[in-house]
């Protein structure tokens, strides 16, 4: 065998030399109550015994798949000897029956494959228990507590007994009541969450890592602030499932990030399978300088359309989203766009040139208590600017235009959420049958909440807030919001306009509302700061909670688990003038 098929040659020779004593053992046995016939048969047995084990073992335990004294190891071990044992009894029965000594070969093949086992089993168990008391930890390593003591947690604890690592596990926790005194690598379970205080005080601790598959988000943020105002560092890990070959490793514990509170699922979205409408088409993004937008022209950017245009009133936003997209700030290239949605003219000119075939609509004003106090800015753009580029998108035959809503549009209370619902009811308005086919245009709206890490973001204020020393400002202390990623909220906007039908709008799965006091708490527990949080009670237009469907709507989801399709009702423009009346007369509950 090549050293490529036996990775470990001290074990292959220790159950060798545990096959030959087991039958030599066996035999002295024997040859003591009288089987004169016992040598031959010995040296038959004992030749095939080692025969077999070296020939099953290279396919089925000495390729170096499984670590020692695993249970997938000792799974291995067993389908090993029996193979051999097999494999023995049939050649020393056959040739034992040559010279009439069959009953010593049956009493061979009983009984020598159970001392074989049990020396090749204790072999290993004897060898794992001394390695793990000599593998020791440096001097200055930082004593943990692991909480979790399942497969996450157990992983690394042996991940903790390399001397390279800076940590030293002195207790585990779990809240299992059956796992209570059980020991895991020399490591005790101490007791369960609610004693975590009290076991973090007795062992002198500076750090507790979360090691469970996947962790409540409450169990996640409540963990944060309690370690917190114990003066204890929480660490995480990823799920195994997420993590690389399902190995942990050192790099995979990490701070406590926002998004482990959030309690999202895992995306499972194949951008190049469902976008393939954007391959070599004409792309047209409006607001491309913010974050959704610049996200949406990345992601596009990697599909390979035919162009890309970038389209924003802000010539500081198109450089950063030019630069982080194309490598380059040059702002002297077709693919950016100096316009403003409102201007008709001016998009006109745009859609003449480069005649989209596809339009991401994500310019926006988004700012709720800005729009409160001057709410026809929100009519300008959300509204007419909205109107300007579906009318034109009419005009040029677009073939896909992808209006980015929010879920402040389901039963509005706000300038910004009734803004948003016009804007939806104009796309469905848009997408309305007029082709010969008697088709409707891919003209759909898609709906989600607060993306974290956008500018002027709530995380943005928290940051802000913290490193001034506060006070940290929270409208309610019961108050949530739905949160995604800017990526993820991206990937679902591209796969919901490969999905979407005219007219429709298409609702994103935003996972459970978030508490924003935890999110605050976690923040200032992330920066080590004693940093108070004041309430300053809910501004005009606001939600104590934010819903992503209306009291009216009903939305299913026949075609991806993460997004749920809504008919909108269409709003014609020529009734947009009744619709500016209730505005300017402030009835902005009121939906025409």
């Amino acid at each position: 065998m090549s050293q490529s098929t036996v990775r470990n040659p001290l074990r292959v020779a220790f159950d060798l030399a545990s096959w030959a004593a087991a039958t030599a053992i066996v035999a002295g046995i024997l040859a003591l109550v009288g089987a004169s016939d016992i040598v031959p048969v010995a040296l038959i047995y004992g030749s095939a015994s080692l025969a077999g084990q070296l020939g099953w073992g290279a396919f089925l335990l000495y390729r170096g798949r499984y670590r020692v004294s695993t249970f997938d190891e000792s799974a291995a071990i067993a389908r090993t000897v029996v193979l051999t044992a097999l494999t023995a009894a049939l050649l020393s029965i056959a040739a034992a029956s040559a010279i009439e000594a069959i009953p010593s070969a049956l009493a061979m093949a009983s009984f020598a494959p159970g001392l074989a086992t049990a020396a090749i089993v204790l072999g290993r168990v004897l060898w794992r228990s001394r390695r793990d008391r000599r593998t020791g930890t440096p001097s200055h390593a930082t004593d943990v507590i692991v909480y979790g003591a399942g497969e996450a947690g157990e992983q690394l604890l042996r991940l903790l007994r390399s001397p390279e690592v800076p940590y030293r596990a002195v207790g585990l926790v779990d809240d299992d009541p059956l796992k209570r005194n059980l020991r895991l690598s020399g490591v005790t379970v101490l007791g369960d969450g609610r004693d975590l205080e009290q076991i973090v005080e007795e062992t002198g601790v500076g750090t507790v890592i979360l090691a469970i598959g996947r962790p409540d988000r409450r169990l996640v943020a409540s963990l944060s602030e309690r370690m917190s105002r114990a003066g204890v560092s929480l660490r995480v890990l990823p799920p195994v499932a997420q993590i690389v070959d399902g190995q942990v490793r050192m790099s995979d514990v990490r701070d406590v990030e926002v998004t482990d509170i959030l309690g999202r699922r895992p995306i499972s979205t194949d951008i190049a399978a469902i976008a393939g409408y954007l391959a070599g088409q004409r792309v047209l993004v409006t607001g491309a300088g913010g974050s959704i937008g610049a996200e949406l022209a990345r992601q596009v950017h990697h599909l390979a359309p035919a162009s890309l245009t970038l389209l924003d009133r802000d010539e500081s936003s198109l450089h950063a989203a030019q630069l982080s997209i194309y490598g380059n700030g040059r702002l002297d290239t077709p693919e950016t766009v100096l316009a403003d949605i409102r201007d008709r003219e001016a998009l006109r000119a745009v859609f003449a040139q480069i005649e989209p075939q596809v339009v991401f609509h994500a310019a926006a004003l988004k700012h709720l208590p800005m729009l409160e106090r001057y709410p026809d800015e929100a009519w300008k753009t959300n509204v007419r600017g909205t109107l300007n580029l579906l009318e034109l998108a009419m005009e040029f035959d677009v073939e896909r235009f992808i209006n980015i809503s929010t879920d402040k549009a389901a039963d509005p209370t706000s300038v910004l959420g009734r803004s948003k619902l016009l804007a939806e009811r104009l796309t469905a308005w848009a997408a309305r049958d007029r082709r010969p086919a008697g088709n409707k245009r891919a003209y759909v709206s898609v709906r989600f909440g607060n993306v974290l890490g956008s500018r002027g973001s709530m995380l943005d204020t928290f940051r802000h807030q913290i490193a001034a020393g506060g006070p940290v400002t929270v409208t309610h202390p019961e108050v949530t919001r739905y949160f995604m990623t800017i990526p993820e909220a991206c990937e679902l906007v591209i796969q919901a306009a490969a999905i979407g039908r005219g007219g429709e709008v298409l609702v994103l799965d935003m996972g459970s509302p978030v508490s924003i006091l935890d999110v605050a708490r976690l923040l200032i527990a992330r920066n080590s700061r004693d940093v108070p949080i004041v309430f300053t009670g809910l501004r005009q237009g606001e939600k104590l909670h934010e819903h992503l469907f209306s009291a009216a709507e009903h939305g299913d989801r026949p075609l991806h688990p993460m997004i749920s399709h809504v008919t909108a009702i269409p709003l014609p423009p020529d009734e947009l003038p009744r619709a500016y009346e209730e505005w300017t007369a402030g009835d902005r509950k009121a939906v025409p």
